[in-house]
Formats: C-alpha cells, structure tokens, sequence
C-alpha cells in the first residue's frame, strides 16, 4: 500500500528516514491458519502463520539521486500472529536471537544501470531457488522445505536462507532475460555465520531456470548448498521442479521434487511430490530417506484476501525424522501427515 509522507511520518521512529526520499511503501502481509498434524499416534492441533506466504510488516523506500543512480533501504520484521511476536531468530547467539526486529530484511541499496550493490540482513543466493522452483513457494503444509529437515545436518550455519553482515551484487534487468547475484557475508567472530555464494539464471516467456550454490565456514567442515530449478507456464498450468543437496562432512541430503498449479476461476489448485535421500557414515543415515506429496487450494476472495486449505503426507523410512510444519513431535520411521484452513490478507 502506498503511503503518503504525512502519513510515514506519524510512524514516528521512521519520520526521519521516510522525509529523505522520494517514494516510501508501507506493506505487508497477515497468515494464519488452524492445522492437524498426526505424527505416529499423536495428534497436535495448532493456529500457525506463514501457511500460504510469509507473515511480514516491512517499510522500502528509494530516493532518485540523478544521472540514473538511486539510493534505497527495505527494512522487513517477521510476524508469528498466533502469539502477537514481530520479528525473530538472526541466528546470533542469546539474547539476539529471536529478539531481532526486522529478521526478513534489513538492508540500505545503491542502484544504477550497472545493477544493485546492496549491504545488509538479506536472502541468500543458494536459497531462492527452493523458493522459486517450488508451487509452495517454501511455505506451507506441502512446502518441499519438510524434506529438508534441520536444513543444517548438524552443522554451526545459520546461513540456509539469509545472512547477517552480507554485500551482495545483483545483475540489472535488461540482459535478456539473463538474471543473477552474488553475495558475501562477514562471520565477524561467530561460528556459521561466514557465508559466500551465488545464483544464476535465465527467464523469457514462460521458461525459468536457474542454479545456485553457497558454501558456510563453520567449526568443523564447511557446509555447502547447491540447486537447480526450472519451471514451465503453460497458460492453463504451470510446473515446477527442483533438485537440492545439502553437504556438511559426509553427511549428505539429496532432495528433489516436481510441482504445479492450475488456475480455476477465482480459485487456484496446487499438488506436489518431494523425495530426500540422506547418505553419510553411518548405515542409519543411508536409512533416512522420505517421501511427501500434498494438495491445495486457493480461493481468492479479492486480490489481498484468500481463504485456503492443504494436506500433505509423509512417509518416513526407518530412522528418518521428516515432520509436516516440524511440529515438534518425534516421527522416526514413520508417518507424518496433516491438514490446515487459514487466510491470507496482504496490504
């Protein structure tokens, strides 16, 4: 939503900030749904955000600096509306973490024709792709993140989607259709926290590919991202699919899925199948394979509010943990399912 100065202003904390530039937004967006998960034989019911997109309250501005360079911020909390908590983990240690304000986004931009130089909180390169090459969208009941587990086999990163104390560089638009970006992150002392990495890709009409691949210093060995994704828009559907592996010593997660959407009036159905494969020293790991697959749908009410709903189903082999939403409750060797009705309004 587009906000006036005048009305930035009454922010208070932000009149400063927002009087220095030429256009400032004020967005967000507010997800919450009721769900079932049934881990084994015990069932939890809970309210969870983020179901269909991530809870957020952010502020972005730009300022038009002349001879085509511009200057801009995008500082970005967020929201776990179930409890009323804004903000969250930055994956410093106690007491930062989970106290950190604007957790999504925290970032100040220079912007030229030559592409963006941005400083800052921010996402990482190797983690868009799981993103973008997913229906979902990495949210969800059904999000191809479940097969993913802890994200970080055991390592210190806290790196597996954004970064603290990045500067990162992304290509301008206009290469046709080529896109991309790099990014570098200072540990500044904290094991996991150093992080380097990169993404690029290339879209026209209805293809979309990319690749993707980040490495993490830790305590021990470095932990390494790498994935690839493409997707097809049809007109009457549009397909996903994926390939990720995780890397940390010898422990090693494979995990690929295919998806897709079918537009349906002011409605839209998604469905999708996720399968992990977890290799490393043990025979136990060789064991921890997983396999998911979930529905849902999507009705628009208007264009900021829709109602849905979703299921989703994993089938765990013996000595796999895979959970829908991670709940919490212990699912080794066996089944983890589940279902939700929620809203999603966003201004």
């Amino acid at each position: 939503m587009k906000k006036s100065l005048l009305a930035v202003a009454v922010l208070g904390a932000f009149a400063g900030a927002a009087s220095a530039q030429s256009s400032v937004t004020m967005f967000g967006v507010v997800d919450l749904s009721a769900n079932s998960i049934k881990n084994g034989g015990q069932t939890v019911y809970s309210l969870q955000s983020n179901q269909l997109n991530s809870n957020r309250l952010g502020f972005r501005g730009t300022e038009d600096l002349g001879g085509g360079l511009a200057a801009g911020f995008w500082l970005e909390m967020g929201m776990n509306n179930d409890t009323g908590n804004a903000g969250g983990a930055n994956g410093l240690p106690t007491p930062a973490n989970g106290t950190s304000l604007f957790n999504r986004r925290s970032t100040v931009s220079l912007i030229s024709g030559a592409g963006e130089i941005r400083l800052g909180r921010d996402y990482n390169p190797s983690f868009w792709n799981t993103v973008f090459f997913d229906v979902y969208g990495a949210n969800g009941i059904g999000q191809f993140d479940n097969l993913l587990g802890a994200a970080t086999l055991g390592s210190s990163a806290a790196t597996f989607a954004r970064s603290n104390n990045s500067i990162g560089y992304f290509l301008p638009s206009g290469l046709g259709g080529l896109y991309g970006q790099v990014q570098v992150a200072a540990g500044e002392g904290v094991s996991g926290q150093k992080y380097k990495g990169g993404r690029l890709g290339y879209a026209a009409g209805p293809v979309d590919v990319a690749v993707g691949y980040g490495v993490t210093n830790t305590s021990g060995p470095d932990f390494k991202v790498m994935n690839f994704g493409g997707s097809f828009n049809m007109g009457f559907a549009k397909v996903f699919g994926l390939y990720n592996t995780l890397e940390y010593g010898s422990s090693k997660l494979k995990t690929w899925g295919v998806s897709g959407s079918v537009p349906m009036g002011q409605g839209e159905f998604k469905a999708g199948y996720t399968s992990t494969d977890m290799s490393g020293a043990t025979a136990a790991l060789n064991a921890a394979d997983a396999t998911q697959w979930s529905v849902q749908y999507i009705y628009n009410l208007s264009k900021r509010t829709a109602l849905y709903t979703g299921y989703a189903s994993i089938s765990n082999d013996t000595g796999a943990n895979f959970q829908v939403l991670g709940n919490g409750v212990a699912a080794t060797s066996g089944k983890s399912s589940g279902y939700n009705f929620g809203v999603r309004h966003s201004f």
